[in-house]
């Protein structure tokens, strides 16, 4: 299918592999999306911009790229950010089309139905998109799907007026008269209110008036503050929203030098926020943002899960703005129709675009048009990549199922470092232009967004699956019944059925493909040395394992049910490396959990688990999220016969009572790239596997004891 992509500043339209349906999603097939000269001009500019002046507005992605550099070294973070500025990004947020497929747990929207859709994560000019049901709102009978594409600007302009709280009567002055500022002149003159537009374009002036605006202030007419005063008999306005675009703090000054004493000004746009005391304070005025397109944007419960808050709480979420608008504009209370103005079929995108970068009479709306299909046509979901290199067949072939950041910032790097044995064949990811940027990026034959495909693909010899955790035991025993070798990311399972639905299948196929866990840091070279040190130990050993984890927010994925929690998540590389050390089976799993006095962290967080071996060994991890992050995040001590080794961080091995050298690195070395060695010459010579299946399996078990003793 085609999808419109940013990339370097240029617009392209590429083919990418159809998205498949989710559950809680709509399989939508675009028939209009529409462009924002605001939000995706300025996205366009920004893509333009050289590294460093978008390094300046983002000083956080600057220490995330130091700290890498720290840790994996120059040339590895600066391949991982070229590969970032050469991937295409999705553009788009706003968009109307007919229903195709329709996810689990969905029951009021059917195939066929005609939807209008929103949301910059899903919502893009491309012409099929997966949508969650509360980004997506059915079309009145008569309303046209040009129209209904719009639906993503009029429930922002919407959710701006609602935060304004108008009333019968009142007079507002809306500064800005592009397409928000013309949809909230008409949304506010429904409501029964007298409006003033302030616009530098004299022609957006001439259209806000024949829509409805009543006062204007123009620059041409020499119109000054002192204007508002006798257009409101010396009062000054009730409210203000504005719906401009500029960097200048005047804006704002002058939004509330306009007011009323008591008045609110409502900021929907993007403008200088550099606030001054003496023109709120005398007048003790309101000032309200509004969020885009009304609560439940930017909450994950709502948008990607579905979870919509009572009407009795929240009268106006996102959804029921977008509806309410597409209701008032089959009402003839809004008129759409003058501010479109024109349309581009999608192959045409960067046309579109340009149209929108006039001086003069720049456009309001400009829409994208899809070609028509037929609907028995099933969605394309493998797309060759014409840019593949040459298939070598001395090559271990290894797919990609989900490739997000790790994936791509660790394991890529390293299977393009080790090509002698590995040759990249093919990228399955859930959304297709991150797919089809990737496959291009590593050469791949082909790049896919249904997971199938590389299961049926004979010449797929092993999958690497880098998808969310909750996805890993299912797609771990799709992929060894299709007979592929297996390097799946920890965590292995996240619950004991799964964990035994892959033990069955190893005690009942005997012959059956390799996996492997990514439990890396066994692979480590200070993790190997010190297990040469104690392989010949008399005694049992005590190891004392500290990860200083670092917070993370309570709503990000790693605490829900996709990841499952960090225990489960991250802590199982350390139950894998006490049973590395002591190559015993467990005997018994204690731990105990902090009970913190406030809702900022997280029980599951922060816990000491203690293990006993059959050797007689004994180790403990202390987990926690309550330390600095200026503190190192890994350590350990291994006592054991008289010795003992101090691991820090991964860089430094010190060895204590003992004239063996330890090691020192620059660079932090987790195990990751020998990790991928050693999978690699099990696989081309045969023989042990990297880690026996009773250790894999018995780190995911740890994990599940010390998960139900913290619940």
């Amino acid at each position: 299918m085609k999808q419109v992509l940013i990339k370097q500043g240029q617009v392209i339209v590429d083919d990418i592999p159809a998205p498949k349906v989710a559950p809680g999603n709509l399989l939508v097939r675009v028939k209009f999306s529409s462009i924002s000269a605001g939000t995706e001009m300025g996205v366009l500019k920004s893509a333009s911009e050289p590294l460093w002046q978008r390094a300046l507005k983002n000083p956080n992605a600057v220490k995330s790229a130091l700290e890498m550099a720290a840790t994996r070294g120059l040339a590895h973070t600066r391949d991982v950010i070229q590969g970032k500025l050469s991937a295409g990004n999705p553009t788009g947020y706003s968009a109307s089309g007919i229903v195709l497929e329709v996810g689990d747990g969905i029951e009021n929207i059917q195939p066929g139905d005609r939807v209008a859709c929103a949301g910059a994560q899903c919502a893009h000019h491309a012409e099929i998109i997966c949508v969650p049901r509360n980004l997506t709102v059915p079309l009145p009978k008569d309303l046209s799907l040009p129209i209904a594409s719009t639906v993503t600007l009029g429930a922002i302009a919407l959710q701006g007026v609602r935060r304004a709280q108008p009333t019968l009567g009142e007079t507002f002055a809306v500064i800005g008269l592009g397409i928000l500022g013309q949809l909230t002149t008409q949304m506010l003159r429904a409501n029964g209110c007298r409006i003033i537009g302030a616009d530098l374009d004299s022609s957006r002036i001439e259209l806000a008036k024949n829509l409805g605006l009543d006062f204007h202030l123009s620059p041409e007419e020499n119109n000054d503050l002192g204007h508002i005063q006798r257009l409101t008999d010396g009062q000054g306005v009730d409210g203000v929203i504005i719906t401009a675009a500029s960097p200048s703090d005047e804006v704002i000054s002058n939004a509330f030098n306009m007011c009323r004493k008591k008045g609110r000004v409502v900021l929907v746009g993007d403008v200088g926020l550099n606030l001054k005391r003496e023109d709120i304070f005398p007048k003790e005025l309101d000032f309200f943002i509004s969020t885009s397109y009304g609560p439940g944007r930017y909450d994950p419960q709502y948008e990607e899960k579905g979870l919509d808050y009572p009407i009795g709480y929240v009268r106006w979420t996102e959804n029921r703005n977008m509806a309410e608008y597409l209701k008032l504009i089959s009402e003839e209370k809004i008129n759409v129709e003058p501010l479109i103005h024109s349309s581009f079929e999608i192959s045409q995108a960067a046309t579109a675009y340009e149209t929108l970068k006039k001086d003069k009479e720049k456009p309001m709306i400009v829409l994208l048009s899809y070609p028509e299909s037929k609907e028995d046509v099933k969605p394309n979901r493998v797309i060759p990549n014409p840019s593949a290199r040459p298939s070598e067949s001395d090559k271990i072939h290894i797919a990609l199922a989900g490739v997000g950041g790790f994936v791509k910032g660790m394991h890529i790097p390293n299977l393009q470092a080790l090509s002698r044995h590995y040759q990249i064949h093919a990228v399955s990811s859930r959304t297709g232009s991150n797919a089809s940027n990737t496959a291009k990026l590593v050469g791949a034959q082909y790049c896919t967004t249904d997971y199938q495909e590389i299961l049926n693909d004979p010449k797929v010899d092993a999958i690497l699956i880098g998808t969310r955790h909750n996805q890993h035991a299912s797609m771990v025993i799709e992929a060894l019944q299709a007979g592929k070798h297996v390097l799946v990311e920890k965590p292995l399972a996240l619950t004991r059925n799964d964990l035994e639905r892959i033990r069955s299948y190893y005690e009942t196929n005997q012959q059956a493909p390799v996996l492997l866990t990514g439990f890396n840091r066994r692979f480590s070279p200070f993790s190997q040395r010190a297990k040469e040190m104690i392989e010949n130990r008399t005694n049992p050993i005590i190891i004392n394992y500290r990860m200083n984890a670092g917070y993370i927010p309570l709503n990000h994925w790693v605490h829900t049910d996709e990841g499952g929690g960090r225990n489960l998540g991250e802590a199982c590389h350390i139950y894998d490396l006490f049973t590395y050390f002591t190559n015993s089976k467990v005997t018994s799993t204690q731990a105990r959990a902090l009970v913190p006095k406030t809702d900022h962290y997280s029980s599951r967080d922060n816990f000491v688990a203690t293990l006993g071996f059959e050797d007689g060994s004994v180790a403990t991890l202390t987990y926690t999220a309550l330390g600095s992050n200026q503190f190192p995040k890994e350590q350990m001590e291994i006592f054991s016969d008289g010795k003992v080794f101090v691991l820090d961080d991964y860089k430094y091995l010190g060895i204590h009572g003992s004239k063996a050298k330890g090691i020192t690195s620059k660079l932090t070395d987790k195990g990751h790239k020998r990790e991928l060695e050693a999978f690699a010459k099990t696989l081309e010579k045969g023989g042990e596997w990297p880690i026996p299946l009773w250790q894999q399996l018995q780190a995911t078990e740890i994990a599940l004891n010390v998960e139900d003793q913290l619940s």
